[in-house]
């Protein structure tokens, strides 16, 4: 079998040190933050070329906690995309504000800055781009839509370690950027984790304070908070698959060129990355017309495969009171319909890589007989 993604090989891979950051929580017994977040999160926002960064518990979290440190709450309105995972949506929701959805292009999915300045209103108050599947949405004119209306761009950077813009490194380009450590991203935590990473020393504070219940200082509340705090053993295993990062996104690079080489084919529409990016391949997604065909072939040949997103989020039984229908965004609709993520991890061998393309392929023409 070839697994869609292979946590227990890249764990063997760097057990040793895995094993003895573990064993120095349990020595220290610092379970929630301490010190090991603490350094953590010094290391990730230095690799991200930013300022100051928070640990939490997850990217949702990192996401509700950026949009309340940005003053968002209910009667406001958030733009953002409906092509993505539904937690983006949800932290907004959470905030008591409206998502407002404008369509991804149909390039690299990401948010069509063409289509931004129609959805403001005078109750926007943030732009919310999320760089899909690891490949940077395209900033610049986003920042400059968001400047002249006086806006905040808060980076949903959940599957983009790695990635950059324009040489800089995602999540530094808007006033916040939030990523997931979910076990399956490029860095993934042993559990769930987080982190907002930001320049601006309010957002940092409030933000340090809404994650562990509003507290200034130990028994002070100042706000309203959360029990989002980031565990000290996620903390340092983090710290240590850090610094394989550039490693590991180096091989999924290496991958998915081999991936795009073996699947030239007219029917296929292989993974493009813009001048102005550098995909970090989160996902390798592939886009055809016989998908389902080609889903059940893989899965015969023992070939694990994802579909990211077969709803996207405007059509999700839980957002139908947001008020669109089918047709209101057809570049999602039709990614929704088309889109295939092959395997792809950092431990993924050419010899497996070269049989996921030819199971592909085999479909697709026996398909087309």
């Amino acid at each position: 079998m070839i697994p869609f993604i292979d946590l227990k090989t890249q764990y063997h891979g760097i057990k040793e040190e895995i094993d003895a950051a573990i064993e120095r929580v349990l020595e220290s017994s610092q379970f929630a933050l301490g010190a090991e977040v603490a350094a953590f999160e010094k290391e990730f926002t230095a690799y991200c070329h930013a300022g100051n960064g928070i640990g939490v518990n997850s990217g949702t979290s990192a996401l509700h906690l950026a949009l309340l440190a940005a003053g968002v709450g209910p009667g406001d309105e958030v733009i953002t995309v409906p092509f993505t995972f539904i937690a983006t949506v949800a932290a907004i929701c959470y905030t008591g504000a409206k998502p407002v959805f404008v369509d991804v292009e149909p390039r690299t999915l990401t948010m069509d800055v063409g289509r931004i300045e129609e959805a403001i209103t005078e109750r926007t108050k943030v732009v919310l781009p999320v760089h899909l599947y690891g490949h940077p949405a395209d900033m610049d004119p986003i920042l400059d839509i968001a400047a002249r209306h006086n806006l905040i761009v808060i980076e949903d950077a959940a599957q983009a370690h790695g990635a950059e813009y324009r040489g800089r490194r995602v999540g530094s380009l808007g006033e916040m950027g939030c990523f997931s450590f979910y076990p399956g991203k490029n860095l993934g935590a042993y559990g769930e984790g987080g982190m907002v990473v930001t320049d601006n020393r309010d957002f940092e504070s409030k933000i340090r304070m809404l994650r562990d219940w509003g507290q200034e200082s130990k028994g002070r509340h100042l706000l309203k908070g959360y029990n989002y705090r980031m565990e000290g053993l996620q903390g340092a295993i983090l710290r240590v698959k850090l610094r394989y990062l550039k490693e590991w996104t180096e091989a999924r690079r290496s991958h998915a060129d081999l991936y795009s080489k073996l699947l030239v084919d007219n029917n296929i529409q292989t993974p493009l990355s813009m001048p102005y990016g550098r995909h970090a391949y989160h996902i390798y997604a592939i886009r055809l017309r016989r998908r389902d065909a080609v889903v059940r072939a893989l899965r015969e040949d023992g070939i694990q495969c994802g579909i990211h997103y077969p709803i996207p989020v405007h059509l999700q039984p839980a957002h139908l009171d947001l008020g669109y229908r089918a047709g209101d965004f057809p570049v999602s609709e039709q990614a929704a319909a088309s889109e295939l993520s092959l395997p792809m991890f950092a431990e993924l061998q050419e010899s497996q890589i070269k049989e996921v393309a030819r199971s592909v392929r085999t479909a697709l023409s026996t398909e087309e007989v």
